[in-house]
């Protein structure tokens, strides 16, 4: 473990490759699971306001989702989640005509329409954050789904904090990253 500021960092994210790799996996984190993706109150009113731009383009099951309980609930550790449909897929969730899943929000922030780009925790995926009563944890989460993701940043010479740079930036701050950045290198030595 590494410690930067307040936060407490698995080695994982140092001496692992990654790189998704969609054309194999099909953005199936979007779609399977247990839980929605963690959010907080800020990204659940940024949802809110951006979800009449979304509505037409939701299934007609997460649309129903949504009008019983909203954009988001409380998952089993009592933390705020992305509803989901049946227990697993994002309810913005959207399969494209090329079989790979996506994020509704994304694409209209691809399109200029708004500018929150999608929850982090899905930008960061698959980094994990959890906010301990000391301090935050920073994991990497291994999931069998992404087995074509390690290969392929094993190919690229990608470790997981070099292909999540703007997240990881989006989450905890530019001078953070730069002190990864420097375990990082010290840790190759």
């Amino acid at each position: 473990m590494l410690q930067i500021d307040d936060t407490i960092v698995s080695l994982d994210l140092l001496d692992q490759y990654f790189c998704c790799n969609l054309s194999a996996c099909k953005g199936i984190c979007c779609v399977e699971g247990d839980e929605g993706a963690p959010l907080d109150a800020e990204e659940i009113a940024s949802i809110e306001a951006v979800l009449p731009l979304l509505w037409d383009k939701l299934s007609e099951d997460a649309q129903t989702v949504i009008k019983q309980q909203g954009v988001a609930y409380i998952d089993r550790e009592g933390d705020m989640a992305v509803s989901t449909v049946h227990g697993a897929e994002c309810v913005f969730a959207d399969k494209g005509e090329d079989g790979i899943w996506s994020c509704l929000i994304e694409k209209l922030y691809n399109e200029g329409k708004i500018t929150f780009k999608k929850p982090v925790s899905c930008h960061l995926y698959p980094i994990r954050t959890k906010q301990l009563s000391l301090c935050h944890a920073v994991n990497y989460h291994k999931w069998h789904v992404c087995k074509d993701a390690v290969i392929a940043g094993k190919q690229q010479q990608l470790f997981v904090y070099q292909y999540l740079k703007e997240p990881i930036i989006r989450k905890f701050g530019s001078e953070w990253y730069a002190q990864l950045e420097s375990a990082a290198a010290l840790m190759a030595k």
